[in-house]
């Protein structure tokens, strides 16, 4: 018979039974990037973010399993729930805490409440084939936006660059030629190729792009980078920009099978244009001299749609036990939906891509 318990972290559980359950699907599901988060103390019950992952075993050993988090704030999700929160404390309903399904600081898409004072179940960034099941057990569909850029088989980048409308096209000429002109140098760096001297300034540039924002929070720290760079190395993919011999920006992706996944970038020069070269010209051409299909340079941004990268819908799942709560959630999900669907048609009709090129 199945054994159904909840962890104690992901560490605590076998590296390679959990790795076994992974196979093919987000990296950021992988024991080493989960344990080196929870292990650094990015994540823990300190942050907020208490590691519970719901494990079941039979008499083979592991068989399921799936990160859970006990959360105290809603911060580092991707799927804004603060308003509910308000309403909630505002009735006199406590939101707080939660139980979340999904990875955290990580926009990727991959009945405990009930006597548990557990508020709610969120299930983050969920795949199309996870929402009926859990709608069907009473989960609350939410349909989100983030920009994606595939890859047909382009030769080259100008090749993807033909694709273009030549207004567009040509904003992305000048943006690539102004960093020539400014003697910045762009370089690539895979896996085992990247030099253990790229770590602490990867850290800085993260840093500074958190500090320097008012919504930024500092969730990870440098033992966080060098649990990654120990465990997760043959995993990332590092964009660093340099003028001379001074390394200026970059930003670390996270790449597995055909796909690169966009997430930490900083910058301790600000130059024009050096953000959009680093985190999405430079990746898109490693993608295309490399044969993956598909880029997810992360959360937000509407002007990432002007530089190729076309809208698609993003699912979470949520139940929340008070009934209260639950209809007017339900209710405001029903207009977000609908505005969503609207925003996602009227973009993909204003590609940046020219009409009728159907590669």
């Amino acid at each position: 018979m199945a054994e159904i318990e909840l962890a104690e972290g992901v560490a605590s559980i076998d590296r390679d039974a959990w790795n076994a359950l992974v196979g093919a699907e987000s990296p950021f599901l992988e024991w080493d990037w989960l344990a080196s988060l929870e292990q650094a103390g990015a994540v823990g019950e300190p942050t907020g973010w208490g590691p519970r992952p719901l494990v079941v075993r039979d008499g083979s050993g592991l068989i399921a399993a799936c990160p859970l988090y006990v959360k105290g704030h809603s911060e580092g999700e991707f799927v804004f729930d603060w308003g509910w929160a308000d309403a909630a404390e505002r009735a006199g309903i406590p939101y707080y805490p939660k139980l979340l399904a999904g990875v955290p600081f990580t926009p990727v898409s991959g009945a405990l409440c009930d006597g548990n004072q557990i508020s709610g179940v969120h299930v983050n960034f969920c795949r199309e084939d996870e929402i009926e099941p859990l709608r069907r057990a009473g989960f609350q569909p939410r349909l989100g936006v983030q920009y994606h850029w595939h890859n047909p088989g382009y030769r080259d980048f100008e090749d993807w660059l033909s694709r273009f409308r030549s207004k567009r096209r040509n904003q992305i000429r000048r943006e690539r030629r102004s960093l020539e002109q400014q003697g910045v140098r762009i370089d690539v760096h895979v896996g085992d190729a990247i030099g253990a001297e790229l770590r602490d300034p990867l850290y800085g540039f993260y840093r500074a792009t958190v500090d320097g924002r008012a919504w930024g929070r500092p969730y990870l720290n440098p033992r966080t980078f060098e649990l990654l760079w120990e465990r997760f190395r043959s995993r990332l993919c590092l964009v660093v920009a340099r003028r001379g011999e001074e390394l200026i920006g970059g930003t670390l992706n996270v790449q597995k099978g055909d796909t690169l996944y966009g997430r930490y970038w900083g910058c301790v020069r600000e130059l024009p244009h050096l953000h959009f070269n680093v985190c999405y010209y430079a990746a898109i051409e490693h993608c295309i001299d490399h044969g993956l299909k598909r880029f997810e340079p992360g959360a937000g941004g509407d002007y990432k749609q002007v530089r190729g990268f076309d809208a698609q819908p993003t699912w979470s799942l949520h139940y929340l036990a008070e009934p209260r709560l639950a209809q007017a959630v339900g209710r405001f999900l029903e207009a977000e939906r609908e505005e969503a669907e609207q925003a996602i048609g009227w973009l993909r009709e204003r590609s940046a891509y020219k009409s009728g090129d159907d590669r």
